[in-house]
């Protein structure tokens, strides 16, 4: 009975020694595919097909509000844009917070990568908050030399104005008079250029710093579907980011259509958001069969980028595109456009939130 319990003893105490090092050290796998969904041609197809239907997706979303100048209800100057652009704003806002940062932190905090600096130090946040602060910077800095640079031009523009008229004047009273009218008249029509060309400038500046955010998080969740081989995940991801390039394509389209660009401008930023998600299907299509996401660099490079992608949505969202709008003061004499834009502030990141359980 004795050797029995000793044996009993024993075998249990070298159970318990072989399970230690998987307590130790978690298995390192990132995304386990199904092997029984696994057929490299059938995915082809749905990513084949997905590279047409989110390239149509994207690009109908983002030309909707170019249609504003035949259609009045989406015309900038419309209430309805107001609300269009909230429902947009919120779309964004819940890419950068549901979609975008989670995926940043999971794969920042991976067992792949070293305890040793990634798992003592919160990479995700922190990478998300320099960017949101660098967005910040560069709206600040490129608002402050564009309103400079025009207010010189104007400056310039009126001595020459002034200098131009007071020849033809007589040297009186009277004329002296009308002298420092007309110069006074000038400056307060200046102030107004002046103020309308520093809120073009800043549209301009918003939907240009927008697109870089929104680009660098789209090839990143191309690749991702192009170089999955599960069907069942393909599937979600094509209808996910269906919804996901059409909403987001709506406010970037805003953005642009209040910039003002000319055609061909407003046409080439059109197609480069159209194209981007596309384009990283494509390369993850390429670069399927080498591509492992849980190496080591894949990991990093992906979290970094979709960390700062993250942080650029979020501030964008926040305060040059929802702060500016609820503002603005017709806006805020207009108890029903508050409450609609608000409304459609819910229903963008609540829908956008709703399309995380897929993707």
């Amino acid at each position: 009975m004795t050797n029995y319990s000793n044996k009993h003893t024993i075998n249990l105490l070298l159970l318990l020694l072989s399970a230690l090092p998987t307590m130790v050290a978690p298995y390192c796998k990132v995304d386990a595919n199904n092997n029984d969904s696994e057929n490299k041609q059938e995915s082809l197809k749905y990513k084949l097909f997905a590279i047409l239907t989110i390239l149509f997706a994207g690009g109908f979303g983002v030309s909707i509000p170019q249609l504003g100048k035949k259609i009045q209800a989406l015309n900038p100057d419309n209430d309805i844009f107001f609300m269009i652009k909230a429902f947009a704003a919120g779309v964004i806002l819940a890419t950068g917070f549901i979609h975008i940062l989670p995926d940043a932190f999971q794969l920042l905090t991976s067992p792949c990568l070293d305890h040793n600096p990634w798992g003592k130090f919160p990479f995700a946040g922190f990478v998300a908050m320099m960017c949101a602060i660098g967005a910040l910077m560069v709206d600040t800095f490129a608002t402050s030399f564009y309103t400079k640079m025009h207010f010189n031009k104007l400056k310039a523009q009126q001595v020459v104005d002034v200098e131009s008229h007071s020849a033809d004047v007589v040297d009186d009273h009277d004329g002296h008079v009308h002298v420092h009218s007309h110069a006074t008249d000038g400056h307060s029509h200046g102030s107004v250029v002046l103020s309308h060309d520093s809120q073009l400038t800043r549209h301009r500046i918003i939907s240009q710093v927008l697109e870089v955010g929104i680009i660098v998080h789209s090839v990143i969740i191309g690749v991702s579907l192009g170089t999955s081989q599960s069907i069942s995940t393909i599937k979600s991801l094509l209808a996910a980011l269906s919804f996901h390039q059409f909403f987001e394509g709506m406010g970037l389209g805003g953005c642009i259509s209040q910039a003002k660009y000319k055609s061909v401008a407003t046409t080439m930023m059109a197609i480069f958001f159209s194209l981007t998600t596309p384009i990283g299907i494509s390369i993850g299509i390429g670069i399927s069969s080498t591509y492992r996401k849980d190496n080591t660099t894949s990991l990093i490079v992906e979290g970094i980028l979709n960390s700062g992608s993250a942080g650029i949505l979020i501030y964008m969202a926040l305060v040059d595109l929802l702060a500016a709008d609820f503002m603005n003061p017709r806006m805020q004499s207009n108890l029903r456009l508050q409450l609609g834009a608000n409304v459609s502030l819910l229903l963008g990141a609540g829908c956008m939130s709703f399309l995380a359980i897929w993707a």
